[in-house]
């Protein structure tokens, strides 16, 4: 059975699928193929339910929970930390509030919280993730929101961090932040979803435990990262929430989207 798997082209998620990319772990007879891209076309595909095992924003879940399950692992969550808004200058949240922000996408959870930082209404415009940096440095946008490398890589260019959400959201309930989800298609049959959780799993294991190997892998997708950056930007989005959400986990994803959503079912694979 071929498994098409979409990841985000950065380094954690490629990270996680090197055990598979590698041949580590035993496929079992499935065939993986990796889909590489941007997390907000990763979003766009889910809502046509193109790929067997899809990463989306978990903003994105409730709009294709009919379609897919979540899958107990592989999920990125930030304790404190996430997604940011940078600027040439320090801005307060008054000042974000009145100024257009570039985002990477309507989809993603970054942009659905900073919807609850600043305000529904926020001024936004959406440009691909790897290109709101350089927008904002340029002078082009005056606010960006910030995800993947580029949380550890604005001050390159001179850029001020003036909201970090995954702060906001851990001091507004006391959680971490739920970015990332991994899911597995329903019409996949009984059998095959328990399988290919399995496996996924053991790709996340066999990476934690190949560190070196893997984070060489994961630095292909690290847009020039280097291997100090690669290696904090890991641990920050690969710990013990990417091997099971956990407690916690599971309620700060059911508070993230009970706050966004009117209907939200949470079903994992078990």
């Amino acid at each position: 059975m071929l498994i098409r798997v979409g990841f985000s082209a950065d380094p954690d998620d490629a990270f996680m699928f090197w055990g598979l990319a590698s041949g580590t772990v035993d496929a079992r007879g499935y065939e993986f193929e990796p889909v590489i891209d941007d997390i907000q076309s990763l979003n766009e595909l889910a809502l046509e339910g193109r790929l067997e095992v899809t990463a989306m924003s978990a903003a994105t879940y409730p709009l294709v929970q009919d379609r897919y399950l979540l899958l107990p692992h592989g999920a990125s969550l930030g304790s404190g930390y996430g997604p940011i808004v940078v600027a040439r200058e320090l801005l307060s949240l008054d000042e974000l509030r009145a100024t257009e922000i570039v985002i990477p996408g309507k989809l993603t959870t970054a942009f659905l919280v900073l919807k609850m930082a600043l305000g529904a209404d926020v001024a936004h415009r959406v440009l691909p993730f790897d290109e709101i940096q350089p927008e904002v440095a340029a002078g082009r946008a005056k606010a960006g929101l910030l995800i993947h490398e580029g949380q550890l890589t604005y001050r390159d260019e001179g850029l001020e961090k003036c909201l970090d959400l995954g702060e906001w959201w851990l001091l507004e309930t006391g959680l971490p932040l739920p970015l990332g989800v991994n899911t597995v298609r329903r019409d996949l049959g009984e059998q095959a979803l328990r399988d290919v959780s399995a496996i996924l799993r053991e790709s996340i294991d066999a990476a934690l435990e190949h560190r070196e190997e893997a984070l060489e892998y994961a630095l292909g997708f690290g847009r020039g990262m280097d291997a100090e950056r690669g290696d904090q930007f890991i641990d920050m989005y690969v710990n013990e929430h990417t091997r099971d959400y956990g407690d916690e986990g599971r309620e700060a994803i059911h508070e993230l989207l009970s706050r966004s959503f009117d209907d939200v079912r949470l079903e994992w694979v078990e």
